[in-house]
Parts: C-alpha cells; structure tokens; sequence
C-alpha cells in the first residue's frame, strides 16, 4: 500500500490524463521494444506506454518497496504483469541491454550529485542506456519566472537547481540528444497535483484532530506552495531522442 499522503494522486507529479496521453504518443513505441524507467514510483506511466503499445516490455526500478509492490499490484490488475519487471534497488546503479525507450518524470534526483548537477547526471545516465534511435521522456523542473527569496528557501536556498525552460532545452543538445516535443504544465495541472498531495494530510487529520506536527506540515506546505513558487516553478516535458549516428 502507498503511503496515505499519495493516495489521491493518480501521477506523481503535475500531469493530467490528456497530457499523459499526448506524452505517450509522442514517444512512438513500437512493438518488441523495451522501456525503462529508473525512479518509476509506483510507475503509472510506464504501464500505460505498455497499454498503449502491446507489443511493448517495461522495465521499472525504485528504492520504495511499497511503491514498487503496488506497481506490481496495478500491473496484474491490468494484465501486465507478464510484460512488466519491477526491482527494489538503486535505480542509478541498473545496467542492462540498452532500451529503446525511456522515461524520467521528476526523478532526476535518483543519480545523486549535488542538485544543481542533477539534469545534466540525468541526461548523461540515460544515454548510455538507449540504443541509437531510443527516445527519452524528461520530465523536469525549471523557473517559469525568477524564483523568489521564500521558493529558494523551499527548494535549498539554492537557484542553480533549475534553469530556464530554453536552458533546459539546450542542455539536453549539449548531452547529444534532438528534441522532437516539449510542452509544460499547466497551473491546473499543478494545483491538482498539489492538493491531491495535501488532502492526505487532511484526511490524517480528520482522523486524528490533536496531532499538531502534522497540522503544522500541512499548513506550511500549503501556504508555501500558494504564496513562494505557485506559478513560478514550471514543469517540462520534453520527448527527446539520441541520434543514430
């Protein structure tokens, strides 16, 4: 079971059903191929790139164990299991066969380094392991406008985290890679994301009224969120592929 604060959420991360569903077009898989997502969570995404194409494989690695049992639970629930391999573990440290397609949304942290480091890490990791040809799904944080003294605190009291979406862009070029879509998310995207976060903690509150500490989290998150970076801190979505030659 995941944990109650993810219960609401159908994605980890700010994405809508459409949206989702564009994504997954733009990545063209193709029967027989092979798709690998390191840092899947309970790994919705994947599974529904395997939906769309039946003739595909996925492949799904994560440190959280009750992430992964539940991603086991809706893959048998969607008669996929037998196409899906899920792994407890380090999803920086998986080797195997390059794949052809690949999908990273929020997860860029799971390569470690320091955060300013982290998209560039990522971008690196994942070309060494696509085939020639293999598209990669990056979905990643960058400042839609200059990041306020409140929203660097949130986020490390750091800006280097994140750059702008053009920057964004060319630092996937700079890593080999041409891109072939972008789109970002929406405010709506990210209020529901945001609040199906947060109606877990109401939801433990309802149940338990005394409990201050979480209170407390709730209200900080929620304040934080409408007041620091709502609108400030954006989300890409860029579908991009390695070059055959």
């Amino acid at each position: 079971m995941i944990t109650p604060l993810h219960q609401d959420l159908v994605f980890h991360g700010p994405l809508s059903e459409e949206r989702a569903a564009r994504l997954i077009a733009s990545l063209d898989v193709r029967p027989g191929e092979r798709v690998l997502d390191l840092g899947c969570g309970w790994a919705e995404l994947l599974l529904r790139v395997l939906e769309a194409q039946p003739g595909a494989t996925g492949i799904g690695v994560d440190l959280a164990e009750d992430d992964i049992e539940h991603a086991r639970a809706l893959a048998a629930s969607r008669g996929l299991a037998e196409r899906t391999t899920f792994v407890v573990g380090d999803a920086a440290a998986w080797s195997g066969e390059p794949v052809d397609v690949a999908v990273n949304l929020g997860a860029s942290h799971v390569f470690g380094g320091d955060p300013a480091e982290h998209t560039a890490r990522t971008l690196a990791a994942y070309a060494q392991r696509l085939a020639p040809g293999g598209r990669l799904l990056l979905g990643e944080g960058f400042w839609r406008t200059p990041p306020s003294a409140a929203a660097m605190e949130f986020f490390g009291g750091d800006t280097g985290q994140y750059g702008t979406l053009a920057e964004l862009v060319e630092l996937a070029q700079e890593h080999g890679y041409r891109t072939l879509a972008v789109s970002e998310a929406s405010i709506d995207e990210w209020d529901e994301f945001q609040f199906g976060y947060l109606r877990g903690y109401e939801r433990l509150l309802l149940d338990h009224p005394d409990d201050a500490e979480t209170r407390a989290k709730s209200d900080q998150f929620r304040t934080t969120y409408l007041g620091a970076w709502r609108g400030v801190l954006g989300m890409a979505y860029l579908t991009l592929v390695r070059p055959r030659a």
